[in-house]
């Protein structure tokens, strides 16, 4: 697998095989990437388990939060890891362990060896990608954000 390049099929499939969803890392801070991240996907039909042994057993977004991966009794599709690129390792290892299909590492997460010990088990992987961002990309709703609509743009306006 290309890591450096994915095709749209292969993010689709990924998408459209997971229902159930652990969120490593997951902030109930309401300003932090995985909050809105997760929300997002709710929205979308996505079951959501947060996984923080920081926050553990209190709720975010109307859902428990577990301390590990080990905590959730019921079949996890993807693990999404809001985690750096050296914790990635450890979490992936036990995405194995408990039976995970996919591996799925946040914008900026990238963890090469993790990657190689997954494939090898089984499970499907993503680097360096946001599902919440492929998800709107792939299905048409990133326009409705303001991006590609002309309205938000880094080009700085001319004062008259």
């Amino acid at each position: 697998m290309n890591h450096d390049d994915y095709n749209d099929k292969y993010i689709i499939d990924v998408l459209k095989d997971t229902k159930t969803v652990a969120m490593v890392g997951a902030s109930a801070n309401w300003n932090r990437p995985s909050f809105f991240a997760m929300k997002y996907m709710q929205q979308k039909g996505f079951r959501i388990i947060p996984v923080n042994p920081g926050v553990a057993g209190q709720e975010i977004l109307g859902e428990t939060v577990m301390a590990d991966l080990d905590e959730i009794d019921e079949p996890i599709d993807m693990v999404d890891i809001f985690r750096n690129s050296e914790a990635a390792g450890s979490i992936t290892d036990d995405a194995i362990k408990v039976g995970a299909k996919i591996v799925w590492m946040q914008l900026g997460v990238r963890n090469d060896d993790a990657a190689k010990r997954a494939e090898d088990a089984g499970l499907r992987v993503v680097m360096n990608r946001c599902p919440k961002i492929e998800y709107a990309r792939l299905y048409g709703e990133l326009s409705w954000h303001g991006i590609n609509s002309h309205v938000i743009t880094s080009k700085r306006r001319r004062l008259a």
